[in-house]
């Protein structure tokens, strides 16, 4: 009986060290001692303002034209994929071009794949020579090319940076994905590999200029794991003061995190984040323009310029930016389905992005008729639905003095105790948006 006991009490005692273990590994990871600097404050306001992001996903993924998770669902080895990079040589790349684009669609920043979960960097790196300079018969850093490119056209650089990373020999013990019979040793040294993704990071952090931040992904890979979050986050903002730091791990921010993230979805309805936590850091979503990030080259189920608009004014409705992708494909160019669709953004961005740049959500939660935003004290109502001409909204907690259409049309409201009823103009049904201004 007692040596039951005591059995009980063992497995109760384990039990708890796995509870504790696993809070650790959540609660407890990120830099617990983060102060935000003036400059980094400053980049945040910065980034809310900003609103709207060209977000690339390239590599040499994009040569198999499967879209960046080819390498693990098609299950290749490390020595198959790793003839990929002398294949790539994308000689129409343009920088300047790729920027142009960008400020055509009214998009204030680029955030770009540094390296995606093959492993593959996509700039010069000194730690290993799976880059873009050394394995390629390109042998030019793309990232150095938009850094400067972006220094000219007046757009800050962000850069996604996988944590995870199929191809490493230390990444190790495996996670959820990479599940196969890659030809990667079957051990490895967990913090060998973060000293060397570290190691990159200093190099992103310091051989391009100032940037806008750092954009993680795949800690979710193996999320009870200890990352040592506090040295990697002390690393970059130690380098640079200004640049945020956002973590897609599909979980309530950690000590040390700038930005809440949420993948294909508004804040709150991540599908991926089960937690559905929104903070109160700045926001940011992101959404592809068909559906993949990576190039695929089958994919041409592009999303209308008017859902893309809509997504674009629900973001900012709920008081997040919006981080749109595009994949180019292997010589460089961006596809150009996309480029049509993004020109048709940056017009309606001319007319309505006053509406949408530098607000914050607004003080009428979102409806089924669309959302509401706000700026220097005035509410702007995004009505959505082209078939509703009647909208109600929740009284605001200040007195409204007039109501127009953006071009100064008169639109008729009567407060009532229910709630303020509001009379839109005639409009055409293909307006993608009719902008109800409350002053």
């Amino acid at each position: 009986m007692n040596r039951f006991i005591s059995c009980v009490k063992i497995a109760s005692v384990t039990a708890l060290f796995a509870v504790i273990a696993s809070a650790a590994s959540a609660e407890w990871q990120g830099d617990h001692g983060y102060v935000p600097t003036k400059e980094n404050m400053e980049s945040r306001a910065w980034f809310q303002d900003a609103k709207f992001g060209l977000f690339v996903h390239w590599g040499v993924y994009s040569i198999p034209a499967k879209q960046e998770w080819v390498m693990n669902n098609d299950k290749i080895p490390v020595s198959e994929y790793e003839k990929l990079p002398g294949q790539f040589n994308p000689v129409n790349f343009d920088a300047d071009e790729w920027c142009r684009i960008a400020k055509g669609a009214g998009m204030k920043y680029i955030t770009i794949t540094s390296k995606h979960h093959d492993g593959f960097a996509m700039f010069d790196s000194d730690v290993s020579d799976y880059d873009i300079v050394d394995s390629t018969p390109y042998g030019k850093d793309i990232i150095k090319m938009l850094a400067d490119a972006c220094e000219r056209h007046g757009l800050k650089l962000f850069f996604y940076h996988s944590q995870l990373d199929w191809h490493h020999p230390d990444y190790f013990p495996l996670g959820k994905t990479g599940q196969y019979d890659s030809g990667r040793p079957d051990n490895g040294n967990w913090n060998h590999y973060l000293d060397y993704m570290n190691g990159q990071l200093k190099e992103l952090c310091t051989n391009y200029g100032s940037i806008g931040g750092i954009w993680f992904d795949g800690m979710w890979d193996k999320p009870e794991s200890d990352w040592h979050l506090a040295t990697t986050y002390r690393l970059i903002h130690g380098l640079q003061p200004r640049a945020m730091i956002g973590s897609n791990h599909h979980r309530t921010p950690f000590a040390g995190e700038d930005y809440q993230m949420f993948e294909r979805g508004l804040p709150g309805n991540d599908p991926y984040n089960k937690e559905g936590t929104i903070s109160a850091l700045p926001l940011e979503t992101c959404e592809t323009m068909n559906g993949h990030w990576g190039y695929a080259k089958d994919d041409k189920d592009f999303k209308s310029a008017r859902d893309l608009i809509h997504f674009l004014v629900k973001a900012a409705g709920n008081n997040s930016n919006l981080l749109l992708n595009v994949g180019p494909k292997p010589d460089g160019t961006i596809q150009p389905e996309s480029v049509e669709l993004l020109a048709e953004m940056g017009e309606w961005l001319s007319d309505y992005g006053d509406t949408v740049y530098g607000t914050r959500g607004g003080p009428v939660p979102p409806q089924e008729w669309g959302v509401s935003t706000q700026k220097d004290g005035v509410v702007y109502l995004h009505v959505l639905a082209s078939t509703d001409n009647v909208i109600s909204i929740p009284n605001i907690d200040k007195r409204i003095s007039s109501m127009t259409l953006l071009d100064g049309t008169a639109v008729e409201f009567e407060k009532t105790s229910l709630g303020t009823i509001i009379k839109l103009p005639e409009r055409d049904a293909d307006v993608h948006d009719t902008v109800v201004v409350v002053k």
